[in-house]
């Protein structure tokens, strides 16, 4: 098929780019998990965000219990409880509307919190607005504004604090260099949240840390000790920091309580 090249529909520019993106990773507590489950996906991952002007798309991944196993440091400062953390929702703004998103997105809880369609019996464990900062990508392969849509069966999430007087840049020329198996990888910076926004959610001091996603196609348990699990002592040993948190997740199955019975 050949690829349109000039005017209207040009596909080598990309329009519609990603400008920031809500990760929220909550906790519902033991004995409430399918009601958690039921709610978040009938009623608050559309209600609270996905109807939602410039919000371009949405997934949810959840941690069992044997990808917890998996995550480090035991003693993270992102998410102190090994066991806790099961799901992380993610949502992506367009670019150039980050601000209106996110004063929609304080709005509409706040009013889903008056209207009781809130859900008490769970804790929000690292709830955050990020502004997008760079991807890391195959040429040509799966746009970074793509990859909630391609349905990758595993992300996993990496939130890190670069070390002093390393600065960005050499943060992303240094994972750029690593052979991780993600289809695509994106990176972001914390945003503060409104004063405004609920009391439930735990204020963050962004300082000056950096967050990725990175979506993996492969067998990621199978592939774990090769990419992944040696990542943090690389990051450390090579000066650039420390990474707070590797934490891998997979996709839910939408309509459905699959593995409500298999987080801890």
């Amino acid at each position: 098929m050949a690829i349109q090249e000039t005017g209207t529909g040009d596909t080598r520019q990309r329009p519609i780019r990603l400008g920031g993106a809500l990760i929220t990773v909550v906790e519902p507590r033991r004995g409430h998990e399918v009601e958690y489950n039921r709610w978040y996906e009938r009623d608050h991952f559309y209600a609270g965000c996905m109807i939602g002007q410039w919000n371009l798309s949405g997934a949810r991944y959840v941690a069992t219990r044997d990808l917890k196993a998996l995550r480090y440091p035991a003693d993270s400062v992102i998410c102190p409880d090994p066991t806790s953390g099961s799901y992380v929702a993610i949502y992506w703004i367009l670019a150039g509307k980050f601000g209106e998103w996110m004063q929609w997105g304080t709005n509409q809880v706040n009013w889903l919190h008056e209207n009781e369609r809130m859900f008490a019996e769970r804790d929000h464990i690292h709830t955050v607005m990020y502004k997008f900062r760079t991807q890391f990508e195959a040429p040509d392969g799966v746009p970074v504004e793509l990859a909630l849509e391609h349905h990758s069966p595993y992300a996993v999430l990496v939130i890190g604090q670069p070390a002093d007087g390393v600065d960005l840049e050499a943060i992303d020329a240094w994972f750029a260099a690593r052979d991780l198996p993600g289809v695509v990888g994106a990176e972001f910076t914390p945003v503060p949240l409104q004063g405004d926004a609920p009391k439930d959610i735990p204020r963050m001091d962004p300082a000056n840390r950096f967050t990725q996603l990175w979506f993996v196609d492969d067998d990621l348990v199978a592939n774990w000790d090769q990419t992944f699990a040696s990542l943090g002592s690389e990051f450390t040993g090579a000066g650039m920091g420390e990474l707070l948190w590797v934490a891998p997740f997979r996709r839910t199955i939408a309509g459905t309580d699959t593995y409500t019975d298999q987080i801890w």
